[in-house]
């Protein structure tokens, strides 16, 4: 028996803009310096990709990603402090949360079996 969960946030209107998907997305963007690389990985579609990324900076009211395009070159997409800020926050907010969950379903594993 094991516990898992699903953290993401949501804005005031309950609609997910951030999750472990977007969390990855970024953390692909970082490696490979492209939205359609870091999606191609993914399995996701680009569209889907660039609307993920859409919402994120909607609801946060801020600049997540540099993107420069031109040309052949395609010098692609990094970022910013606060995308960077981001990915690095909501990697401790996650294993902090999962840390605990674990921690209270070895309690509740434990009363239980009490029960039996």
């Amino acid at each position: 028996m094991d516990v898992k969960i699903k953290i993401y946030f949501t804005d005031d209107d309950g609609s997910q803009f951030m999750g472990i998907g977007v969390y990855w997305l970024l953390v692909g963007i970082k490696e490979h310096g492209s939205i359609r690389k870091a999606a191609e990985e993914m399995h996701l579609s680009y569209v889907k990709a660039l609307g993920m990324l859409k919402t994120l900076e909607k609801t946060l009211n801020g600049k997540i990603l540099n993107r420069k395009r031109g040309g052949d070159s395609r010098e692609g997409t990094t970022l910013t402090s606060q995308g960077d800020r981001l990915v690095y926050l909501y990697q401790i907010y996650q294993k902090k949360v999962k840390s605990f969950a674990e921690m209270e379903f070895e309690k509740f594993r434990k009363e239980f079996d009490l029960v039996d």
